[in-house]
């Protein structure tokens, strides 16, 4: 996903050549067998299609994964931006989905937390915002709606917030993430194309993991983690400075 984002996504026709896809996968240390594999499970997940000409086999983005890319980019590109708005309203979930819904549970999990949502506990899940038209939506897109209850709440019946925001992230976790990052990331170069794209992917790749780890919680209630604002600089930087020759490359070994 990381590669059809950044690379993909981009150009005019949203299509690649997948032999290509699997030497570049091959040049980030994955076996081909693994390669096709990973590609086909995007493909049973209708986030690419398969499409032949010729010889050859091509996959296009779907509509689904166009909108799984722009919610991405909706979160990764404004994180760090979101810490001025008001904790007034809280959003509280919780489900009980029975295993013959195992994927759509599974499913639910990995958006809530990309959405900025805590586990309270099992089944129960927080978020110091409102998104309850989002989760809402969600509920029916994966059709388990009868087995979840949404609930709009405010802070100030909550006799400890603090404790109870602790308790759905690990906030001392995620300063380490951002540290560890900047620590990573600060000196890093590329001297050709090849080590752009190198580069930029593990960049993406690693700093797309904050939005699901990052609740970017009121200033009002928790001081945001103290090197968030390095990294998300960081890496709008590099991201913008690596682009032009690590798209470079992805368009030469994708090129039939």
């Amino acid at each position: 996903m990381t590669l059809l984002g950044a690379y993909v996504w981009p150009r005019e026709d949203g299509q690649v050549w997948a032999g290509g896809l699997v030497a570049l996968l091959a040049e980030m240390g994955f076996r081909e067998g693994a390669a096709r594999v990973a590609l086909t499970r995007l493909a049973r997940r209708d986030l690419i299609a398969r499409r032949k000409q010729g010889r050859l086999v091509y996959y296009t983005l779907t509509e689904r994964a166009r909108r799984v890319l722009a919610e991405g980019d909706s979160r990764i590109f404004t994180l760090g931006a979101n810490g001025t708005r008001s904790a007034a309203q809280w959003t509280l979930l919780w489900h009980g989905i029975p295993d013959t819904h195992r994927r759509a549970r599974e499913a639910l999990v990995r958006r809530l937390r990309f959405l900025g949502f805590g586990p309270i506990q099992d089944g129960t899940w927080l978020a110091v915002r409102d998104a309850v038209g989002q989760v809402s939506d969600l509920l029916d897109d994966l059709e388990v709606r009868e087995h979840a209850g949404l609930l709009r709440c405010s802070p100030g019946g909550v006799a400890d917030a603090r404790a109870l925001i602790t308790r759905a992230w690990d906030l001392d976790a995620l300063a380490e993430a951002y540290a560890a990052f900047v620590g990573e990331f600060a000196a890093a170069s590329a001297t050709d194309d090849r080590s752009a794209f190198l580069l930029r992917t593990r960049l993406v790749h690693t700093f797309r993991q904050f939005p699901f780890r990052d609740p970017e919680l009121p200033a009002e209630l928790i001081a945001a983690p103290e090197q968030r604002a390095d990294a998300v600089a960081l890496f709008h930087e590099l991201y913008a400075t690596l682009a032009p020759a690590a798209q470079r490359h992805f368009d030469e070994v994708t090129t039939p």
